[in-house]
This record gives structure tokens, C-alpha cells and sequence, in this order.
């Protein structure tokens, strides 16, 4: 399982982000209200950056900002015990000072926080003394489509067709192959809003062919 002290199971930054662009698209067909969805990933978060985020409703998140240069994870687990900031982000590149230390990582806390530059090693800062809680949070991010299927068949039960999530289509979507109205169709027959899944797709930056 992937946790701060096993880092090396994390998927490369370039390849994290396409999973998530993909789980960000998977629960915008699964669930078209905002504010019920787990997964959410903005493209235009600010220039030459790009915004993922992890909500559970329980207070739990996770804020990944990518860059050209790689992406830093923020992790909050509400039941952890929080450590020293600067302990938890020792040698944080500077790159990421501004998202780690400005709003809404501040506001929302750091129980853990790994990043990736430069296509070194995942790394993070000295660990608390306390469970941080990080394989909670980080191994969804396993970039498997599989690890996703199993986790939203539970969360997302009764909003897709009676067959199952089908895991050939949501492998088609980690692929970043560009989404179809047969690929959405396959997961849960006809959305209520085709215009707002495409306002999403734009959001993410993801691909599509959906003509209405």
C-alpha cells in the first residue's frame, strides 16, 4: 500500500495526473451535482498550474497542484493528529511554497505532504510521530483503473446501470482516450445534463466526442 514511508508504489507525476483527470471524469459522469462528487480536477487553476482535490464529506482531503516541473500532495486526515508544518514539508522544493503555505492548503490543514521534481524520487519532509494517516489517502492513487471500479461501485451504488461499473471503459478513460456518448452510456445510460458533463470535460481538459 502506498504511505509515506512507501513511496515509491506512487505513480510518476505525469502519470498521477492523467489518473486523476480520469477519476475527476469517471465521478462527473457518476454524479453531475458538484458537490457530492469525491473527485475534482481544474485545469485552470492558475497559469502553468493544475488543481486535483479529494473530498470525502467527513473532512478528510487532498490537494494536488501539478506543474511543469512536478506536483506536491497535500494530505489531511481529520482524525490524525497534525505535526509541525515545517517539519512535515522539510526541503519543500519552492516552487510549491506558494500552494502548500497560501489558501486552501492552509485553511484546510497538513497531516502529510510528499512531492515530485524534476522526475526525482517522491519525497517528503521529516514524518510525524504520529500515524499521518497517508495510506488512507494516497493509495487510491495506485493509477489502476481496477482500484478505482471497486471503490466507486460502493460510494456511487445505485447511480450506474445494473451491470456494473464496466472496467473496459474506465481503463479506456485512464488511457485518456477521448470520451463518447457509447463510453458514458456503458456506465450509466443517459446523463441527466449532456451540457454539463461537457462544461466539466472543459474544466478537466479532457478529450471528447459528444456532439449534441
Amino acid at each position: 500500500m502506498i504511505n509515506t514511508t512507501n513511496l515509491q508504489l506512487l505513480p510518476d507525476n505525469k502519470k498521477l495526473q492523467s489518473a486523476c483527470k480520469a477519476m475527476a471524469v469517471l465521478d462527473a459522469i457518476l454524479c453531475q451535482d458538484w458537490t457530492y462528487r469525491y473527485y475534482s480536477y481544474n485545469s485552470q487553476w492558475s497559469e502553468g498550474e493544475e488543481f486535483f482535490e479529494m473530498r470525502n464529506g467527513e473532512g478528510d482531503q487532498l490537494l494536488i497542484l501539478f506543474r511543469n516541473e512536478g506536483a506536491v500532495i497535500n494530505g489531511y486526515f481529520s482524525e490524525a493528529e497534525q505535526g509541525e508544518k515545517n517539519k512535515l514539508t522539510d526541503q519543500l522544493p519552492e516552487v510549491f511554497h506558494e500552494f502548500i503555505f497560501g489558501e486552501p492548503v492552509n485553511s484546510v490543514g497538513t497531516t502529510f505532504s510528499v512531492w515530485q521534481l524534476n522526475d526525482q524520487p517522491w519525497t517528503t519532509g521529516i514524518p510525524s510521530e504520529h500515524d499521518d494517516h497517508a495510506e488512507e489517502l494516497l493509495s487510491p492513487l495506485d493509477a489502476e483503473p481496477a482500484t478505482y471500479v471497486k471503490w466507486a461501485s460502493v460510494y456511487f451504488e445505485g447511480s450506474y446501470n445494473a451491470d456494473g461499473i464496466p472496467l473496459e471503459t474506465v481503463t479506456r478513460i485512464f488511457n485518456q482516450e477521448p470520451l463518447t456518448r457509447e463510453m458514458v452510456s456503458s456506465i450509466i445510460g443517459e446523463p441527466e445534463d449532456w451540457d454539463q458533463l461537457i462544461e466539466d470535460l472543459i474544466e478537466i481538459s479532457y478529450p471528447y466526442h459528444i456532439n449534441l
